[in-house]
């Protein structure tokens, strides 16, 4: 699968920042949302080639809206990458049981995440 186009959800301005500094650099196309809410919304619209999804946000967390996305027909094929400061095994495991293909721990080291995309 050739990514292109990469959706940032953070309700941090400064992660949304530096994710999308990163991979503006590494010649991809970045769209951000604040929230999980905003997230699920802007994948039916733009349909993005990746998803990188924070857990902790106001209102609809990264696991509930990664479940949302990961089960709907229309968006099911989007690859998930949750990225978050929640570190435990139990964590990582949840993710990937609702949606998510891979965890990457913040603070984020930016070759980890460009090698998991990569590999995609």
């Amino acid at each position: 699968m050739s990514i292109k186009k990469i959706l940032i959800v953070d309700d941090s301005p400064t992660e949304r920042h530096f994710l999308g500094e990163l991979l503006t650099k590494n010649s991809f196309q970045v769209v951000t949302a604040e929230s999980g809410e905003e997230a699920v919304a802007k994948v039916k619209e733009l349909m993005p080639d990746l998803i990188l999804m924070d857990v902790v946000m106001p209102g609809m967390n990264g696991f509930q809206a990664t479940r949302t996305i990961s089960r709907d027909e229309l968006t099911k094929h989007i690859p998930i990458i949750m990225c978050t400061s929640k570190n435990q095994e139990t964590d990582m495991v949840w993710g990937r049981r609702q949606g998510a293909v891979e965890y990457v721990v913040k603070p984020i080291d930016p070759q980890e995440l460009l090698s998991k995309i990569a590999a995609l």
